[in-house]
């Protein structure tokens, strides 16, 4: 897996913006037989701009608003008369989700394509695209409380109290005076909003804060911010994330 990019540990406790971060959750997958009006159909119910095509074990394809249009459309034919492998745009650009953005740009300028798949682990969750870059979606200041057991040191851990300043379905920002390190392995304890469920997630540093101090008695400053990912999440937890996510992304953009 590609690991994130960039300087961490400025006065603001800056990270690179990955992938991950502007993404949209979700990728749906299709036979390249499913005829294009009913994968029209599915694209306007579930509000996505494409489709993976999967003709074989082996070919993949992609099938977006504009392929269906110029190929299609244009062209007289019956969207129920041609399947989907007939239409789907090969290869398939996929990009990892903890790639920076800079590397997404770079990607769809130069390959001149409308969107990217984003990976994780090589299995698709996401896709990113050329507006997320210009104009990525409001997301709501929402902190949730947590705590974090670092394994440094000590095999059974320490617990610190810490706030998860950005959550996403593959890892998040942690506020927290824990000493950590890239590559780390700690375990996160929370409840999402409006939930007493908790939810344990372990995962990995991804980039540290340059200075894990504490600070002194009555400072205002926050408390320094760690990125890590998710390495072992359980099912029932990941859709409740993914979930979560996806409905306060949803209700963030209304006015």
């Amino acid at each position: 897996m590609t690991e994130a990019t960039g300087q961490a540990g400025s006065a603001d406790h800056h990270f690179p913006c990955l992938a991950i971060h502007i993404m949209t959750p979700g990728v749906i997958q299709i036979p390249g037989d499913v005829s294009i009006g009913e994968a029209a159909r599915l694209m306007h119910k579930e509000q996505v701009p494409c489709l993976l095509i999967k003709d074989t074990d082996t070919t993949i394809g992609i099938v977006t608003d504009s392929d269906i249009v110029r190929k299609v459309i244009a062209q007289g034919l019956n969207p129920y008369d041609v399947q989907s492998r007939r239409v789907m745009s090969m290869p398939v650009l996929f990009i990892e989700f903890d790639e920076p953005v800079e590397r997404v740009s770079t990607t769809l300028m130069s390959a001149g394509v409308p969107l990217l798949i984003v990976t994780r682990n090589h299995q698709p969750i996401g896709f990113v695209t050329a507006r997320d870059l210009i104009s990525p979606p409001k997301r709501r200041e929402l902190p949730i409380q947590a705590s974090v057991k670092v394994y440094n040191e000590r095999p059974e851990g320490v617990t610190y109290p810490a706030v998860i300043s950005r959550l996403g379905h593959a890892g998040g920002f942690l506020e927290t005076e824990a000493p950590m390190q890239p590559g780390a392995r700690v375990t996160v304890e929370f409840c999402l909003p409006g939930s007493r469920r908790p939810i344990a997630a372990e995962g990995e540093v991804i980039e540290p804060s340059s200075e894990n101090t504490v600070p002194p008695t009555g400072a205002t400053d926050p408390a320094p911010t760690v990125a890590m990912k998710f390495t072992d999440v359980r099912a029932v937890d990941q859709a409740d994330i993914s979930s979560w996510i996806i409905r306060t992304r949803r209700s963030s953009d209304l006015p």
